[in-house]
């Protein structure tokens, strides 16, 4: 049994000089989007990253030392921060390239000034997350990853911590 359709058969569409440049024209916008390298219009985005986690793991240190019991809780923590911070650095030396190996290391954040305690610590890593969530919508698909799994642990921490 053969079957026939009633439908009328559609010619393909022809592609014209005006449809080939209009797909053309879009087409430039979309790949220059895709492009691998940041613009080098400013600073590294990552820098900040770096420095607040730098500056998180010497608020943790500050807590444990005014508190020594909470070793046990914070110390993981520390170790994240500054992990953190050595995983930032090595994107940021990675992208900038063998000119800048000349550039010294970053100095460690300042001594947290005032009483330390679990709040504070809290406080910092909900604006660390809210920092990195923010900023991974704009970066580069390559360091979404490291941003991203940033975001989550400092936000996972700052839940616990709770």
């Amino acid at each position: 049994m053969s079957s026939v359709s009633s439908e009328p058969l559609v010619a393909p569409a022809r592609v014209t000089r005006r449809r080939a440049l209009a797909v053309l024209g879009l087409a430039v916008p979309v790949l220059a989007a895709c492009t691998t390298s940041p613009a080098d219009d400013g600073p590294d985005p990552l820098i900040p990253l770096a420095d607040r986690a730098r500056a998180d793991a010497a608020l943790v240190t500050a807590a444990i030392t005014a508190d020594p019991a909470l070793t046990p809780r914070l110390d993981p923590l520390r170790s994240a921060r500054n992990d953190h911070a050595a995983a930032l650095q090595a994107e940021i030396d990675r992208l900038a390239g063998p000119q800048s190996s000349a550039t010294p290391t970053p100095a460690p954040a300042p001594a947290p000034t005032g009483p330390v305690d679990l709040a504070a610590v809290q406080q910092a890593l909900d604006a660390a997350a809210r920092e990195a969530t923010g900023l991974v919508a704009t970066l580069p698909t390559g360091r979404v990853g490291l941003v991203g799994s940033l975001a989550a642990c400092c936000a996972t921490y700052a839940a616990v911590l709770t």
